[in-house]
């Protein structure tokens, strides 16, 4: 296998596209509701999928690990859009992003091919908000671009190299050859009983909202495609977040740091408090009581960040 394998995700949408850069995507069938997706195309060609809400300065909204845009969407992305532009994608690999296998799982070339496609979308020095993963991203990107970057939110991010249990359960698949047999076979039986579990955990000490338990794509998000992209991830997250720490004392982009008291995931202090002493413009905020998905609790407290990260 070489390392350009193109990784497209797998969808259930069916009918024809146009060919322009920006592809309409028909509503998914059988899959619980959710809003229209599109695909802009990068200018290698990968397909980023993403959809828009409101008006004003441009913000982009990037999920976490196990997740899709959904994750956004469900959240805070309605509040935002009373004052942005709001882009929510599916990172490379997952949703409908397409990923190149062996090649995208690091935090930093997923932050250049969002920027690619935000570019690609006429954005204009967006503000970040980065969830978990997405936060090491949206990090990722405003280090790598920060002339094209307003702010960073980044709430829960991963930013230090530690043992990760993600390593241990899905990094077996970013494996040549193996971790595709793997994903194929034994993985969806153990996908079916192991992911109710974590993400369930992932919303403590909360419970899942009845919004999320009823809407999010649970079963689209576990095909074996996006979970060998979530292998990957894993798998790149020692040496991209080693790069990150080595980097954040040129950061020039002001970024604030939001991280839940009684999060199970990541640990905030660790993790954001120690990332926001190395950063030259950043602020931390501990939420007390709050859990690993405090954007779907304290939206009020992401939406003024993003505020004050765009100057509005």
């Amino acid at each position: 296998m070489t390392s350009d394998r193109r990784m497209p995700a797998p969808s259930a949408w069916s009918g024809q596209v146009d060919e322009s850069n920006v592809l309409a995507l028909p509503p998914r069938q059988g899959k619980p509701a959710a809003p229209d997706r599109r695909i802009v195309r990068s200018t290698d060609g990968r397909g980023i999928a993403y959809v828009e809400a409101g008006s004003g300065p441009d913000l982009v909204l990037i999920h976490g690990s196990l997740m899709a845009l959904e994750d956004m969407w469900l959240g805070p992305m309605t509040a935002l859009s009373r004052h942005f532009r709001v882009i929510a994608v599916d990172r490379p690999g997952h949703g409908a992003s397409d990923r190149i296998r062996f090649q995208d799982g690091s935090p930093w070339n997923q932050a250049a091919i969002i920027r690619d496609a935000m570019k690609a979308l006429g954005l204009h020095r967006p503000v970040l908000v980065g969830h978990s993963f997405g936060g090491a991203v949206a990090l990722s990107y405003a280090m790598s671009f920060p002339e094209d970057v307003a702010g960073v939110v980044a709430v829960a991010p991963i930013c230090f190299p530690e043992p990760r249990l993600e390593q241990v359960l899905f990094g077996p698949r970013a494996v040549p050859i193996f971790g595709d047999a793997l994903a194929f076979s034994g993985g969806p039986a153990f996908d079916a009983a192991i992911l109710p579990l974590l993400w369930r955990a992932m919303f403590l000490p909360q419970e899942m909202p009845a919004r999320v338990a009823a809407e999010f794509p649970f079963a689209w998000v576990r095909r074996p495609a996006p979970m060998i992209a979530n292998g990957e991830d894993a798998a790149a997250l020692w040496p991209g977040l080693t790069r990150s720490a080595l980097a954040y004392a040129t950061c020039p982009v002001p970024v604030r740091i939001l991280g839940g008291e009684a999060d199970i995931v990541v640990n905030n202090l660790f993790h954001g408090w120690n990332a926001a002493r190395l950063l030259p413009d950043a602020q931390f905020d501990l939420i007390a009581g709050a859990g690993h998905m405090l954007h779907h609790f304290h939206i009020e407290e992401i939406v003024a960040a993003a505020r004050g990260a765009s100057g509005s």
